[in-house]
């Protein structure tokens, strides 16, 4: 069972990465899914987390709605994170993460630890 988080990078403030989480071994639209990010000195976050398994249901963290967008492609076992706008205060380590489908996207975000974790990405934002 893994979770693969890839994409991350350098981007200038105003850019836009897109993430990717790929899952093997257990199929992805059982689970509520989910992004999380550290910044360095910092809590963990959840960032934004969708629904199983069409992903109808979406929750964002106040300081990226608007410039991020959640979605997922069961048919491709994979769950993405588009991120526009970026901001200096972005620059953080994601991680994808998959809960129980019983979840609600803001419980699986915010209350309930998920299941399973994938390691992170590196997004910097920098000018």
């Amino acid at each position: 069972v893994q979770l693969q988080a890839y994409g991350g990078g350098l981007v200038q403030p105003g850019g836009s990465l897109r993430l990717s989480c790929a899952a093997s071994g257990f199929t992805l639209d059982d689970y509520t899914l989910g992004w999380f990010r550290q910044a360095p000195g910092k809590e963990r976050e959840g960032v934004s987390c969708i629904s199983s398994p069409s992903g109808a249901r979406t929750y964002y963290a106040d300081s990226v709605k608007g410039r991020f967008a959640v979605s997922r492609d069961n048919t491709k076992n994979t769950a993405y994170l588009q991120m526009t706008s970026l901001k200096l205060e972005d620059t953080a380590v994601y991680y994808c993460a998959a809960a129980s489908s019983r979840l609600s996207p803001y419980s699986a975000c915010n209350i309930n630890m998920p299941d399973y974790w994938g390691q992170g990405t590196l997004v910097t934002v920098s000018s």
